[in-house]
């Protein structure tokens, strides 16, 4: 059975967390699409971890830990993760590469370093992981495959020809350094040795797998509104982040997808540019960033302290509609016993009119959210297992979020831990 853990609004929605709790029960962990521009946050026995590339559910001695050709791949920190990890006494994991994943390259991570600082107040706000030139790359078909890797003549063939090109706009756009074909060529004979031992045909293996009646679990990165068809376009990431990619991207077929499990925040964050309906501003906001996440709301890649707002139930019905959801997982909730109210968006107002449906983007920069104020809780809820024994007033802050969205919400995260869990029977 496959399952796949996406995020339903602009990520950061504790994914990490939620793959690692699931990965107890799973086979294979796919990442499926992204790169190394995102981190997913996870706390369990061994410590705090941020992952960029590896898979959520690597902890696991027992899982087989899989970076599906959707991912961008940057093999350095691939494996620098591996010895990281390692080093904080995780058993060294199982992990398989597809052939068909495609290489973040050194001159990708400097071309979105120089276009961000070429587009200036313009920006898009990138992480300068080499993502946006990576997929373009990709789908201009000039990309290295890793099964490129280990053809010679090719490799050396469009060596030269990539190099020609991309000095031509490193001279004349951004007045850089030249590549050297030797140079790269060289890196990528680094990246083939290290690479090789986990090179895998991806695809067939989780056919046999799922023969053998193996349980998997794809893990996406970011969230619905990041993505580049159905997001807040332009503000967006450059590959799919909807659970219907995770079959393209790992290598499935699309009715092998038996549940989607959307992660949803109980409060709202964002790193990046892009329209955010209900964001708030001032000390409400650095009072909701300090007691949020595990250590406050900071970007697990960058650092950034996140844009904060208040649940918005237009983008997250939106969200959880287009990941194709069977379940919420609605997490960080414990972070909300501090408030008297608790402030909820649930509509917009666009040129004078209310709507409850997620508008496209010129229309969205218009959109002001329309609040209501739940009661609040005002105590600790960690520790708690059963559902029937949180306070009255978060069972109804729950109930009234999942009325809104119009998915079930099965499971409620309380704490930053591997337990911090509580199952709802629906």
């Amino acid at each position: 059975m496959v399952k796949a853990v996406v995020g339903a609004n602009w990520g950061d929605e504790g994914k990490g967390k939620i793959t690692d709790m699931l990965a107890k029960e799973t086979d294979i962990i796919v990442r499926f699409q992204g790169g190394a521009n995102a981190g997913h946050t996870i706390v369990n026995d061994y410590g705090k971890f941020a992952l960029h590339t590896l898979p959520s559910g690597v902890f696991y001695n027992h899982t087989t830990s899989i970076i599906g050709n959707g991912v961008a791949l940057n093999i350095p920190l691939l494996f620098k993760e591996v010895q990281e990890i390692v080093s904080k006494g995780v058993p060294e994991p199982k992990i398989l590469v597809s052939d068909r994943a495609q290489i973040v390259m050194p001159y990708h991570i400097l071309f979105d370093q120089y276009e961000e600082e070429r587009l200036g107040k313009n920006s898009f706000g990138s992480t300068k992981s080499g993502i946006a030139p990576f997929y373009s790359d990709k789908y201009a078909k000039i990309g290295f495959q890793v099964s490129e890797l280990f053809d010679e003549e090719l490799l050396k063939e469009k060596v030269e020809r990539i190099c020609e090109t991309k000095n031509v706009l490193l001279e004349h756009l951004y007045h850089k350094p030249a590549i050297k074909p030797a140079e790269l060529l060289e890196t990528l004979h680094e990246y083939r040795d290290m690479v090789a031992p986990f090179v895998c045909d991806v695809s067939l293996y989780l056919y046999n797998a799922l023969k053998e009646g193996k349980e998997i679990l794809l893990e996406g990165q970011l969230g619905t509104l990041k993505d580049p068809d159905h997001g807040i376009y332009p503000m967006v990431t450059s590959s799919s982040t909807l659970a219907a990619y995770g079959a393209i991207g790992a290598g499935v077929a699309p009715y092998e997808i038996k549940q989607v499990i959307t992660v949803c925040k109980a409060y709202s964050s964002a790193v990046g540019a892009g329209a955010f309906v209900s964001e708030i501003f001032g000390e409400e906001a650095d009072e909701l960033r300090r007691r949020g996440g595990d250590g406050g709301e900071f970007g697990a890649t960058t650092g950034r302290p996140r844009r904060m707002g208040w649940f918005d139930c237009v983008a997250s019905k939106y969200g959880c509609r287009l990941q194709g959801t069977t379940d919420v997982a609605f997490t960080v909730l414990d972070v909300l016993g501090y408030l008297d109210e608790i402030p909820v968006c649930t509509a917009y107002e666009i040129d004078g009119k209310q709507t409850t449906e997620f508008p496209t983007t010129a229309l969205l920069e218009k959109a002001k959210p329309v609040i209501e104020k739940l009661p609040g809780w005002k105590c600790d809820i960690r520790g708690i297992k059963k559902y029937e024994d949180l306070p009255e007033n978060c069972r109804k802050y729950i109930e009234f979020v999942e009325e809104k969205i119009g998915y079930p919400i099965t499971m409620v995260s309380n704490g930053p831990g591997r337990d911090d869990i509580i199952y709802r029977n629906k």
